[in-house]
């Protein structure tokens, strides 16, 4: 059964991006079949992620019925395919639940794991791309102003009658103002799914225009994201990975 799921973050600059791009790889590299949307329209920045930037045919083509959704699609060579979206304003739109849902779910059955990297917040357009999808997974930063604004997600998903799968801590740095994993769950009222430590592995791999899981498979960031997706596809994970769990 395919799983629709909406990487989303109360606030930019989290990591949301990036993150939608390595799960996908990583739920690759688990023999998944995988493809990831931009459902960014605003700031579309998954395919400038992955190296492409300029498709010819983006989201916004197809959500304006001015092209197919096969003809969209971009097979990135870390395994998995992309839906970008179009990274300038000429393709302006701003489609409902809907539209997003006539096209996501056109994916059923053609892939296991359907990833959409969500605009950041909790405005109108956000809330459009979680009504259209199964699940929302939250991403958030260890920081008070980013978990204020992952909880208001909680209440966005449960609106719009979409499971909420649970939160990722990304980029942590362990600075003293940092909350706390343990408080952080509690803090979020979300299962936490897994946390993601800053790793300059990523940055670098960003510049690379490929995923950290591919660029530096052995990084502590690559390592923490494939534990995150083997959790959500129910394989164990090895217990001298948990090392990293405990703060």
């Amino acid at each position: 059964m395919t799983r629709i799921i909406a990487i989303a973050s109360g606030k930019g600059g989290v990591g949301k991006t990036t993150l939608t791009a390595n799960l996908a790889a990583a739920f690759a590299q688990l023999q998944k079949s995988v493809i990831a949307i931009d459902g960014n329209l605003g700031t579309a920045n998954l395919g400038m992620h992955l190296g492409v930037p300029l498709y010819p045919v983006t989201l916004q083509d197809v959500l304006m019925r001015k092209a197919r959704l096969s003809d969209a699609i971009f097979y990135h060579k870390s395994g998995f395919r992309v839906l970008p979206a179009d990274v300038s304003l000429r393709k302006a739109i701003d489609p409902k639940s809907h539209h997003f849902m006539n096209v996501f779910y056109k994916l059923v059955g053609d892939a296991d794991v359907v990833l959409i990297d969500c605009p950041p917040g909790v405005g109108a357009e956000t809330k459009a791309v979680i009504e259209a999808c199964d699940e929302v997974i939250t991403v958030t930063n260890p920081e008070i102003p980013a978990m204020t604004d992952a909880v208001k997600l909680e209440a966005v998903a449960a609106e719009v009658g979409t499971a909420n799968t649970g939160a990722i801590i990304n980029r942590i740095k362990r600075h003293k103002h940092e909350i706390d994993v343990g408080v952080a769950e509690r803090f979020l009222g979300m299962f936490v799914l897994g946390h993601v430590h800053e790793d300059r592995h990523v940055s670098r791999a960003t510049y690379e225009r490929e995923p950290v899981i591919t660029h530096k498979p052995n990084s502590r960031a690559a390592r923490q994201i494939m534990d995150i997706a083997m959790r959500m596809t129910g394989k164990p994970v090895e217990k001298k990975r948990f090392n990293w769990f405990r703060r």
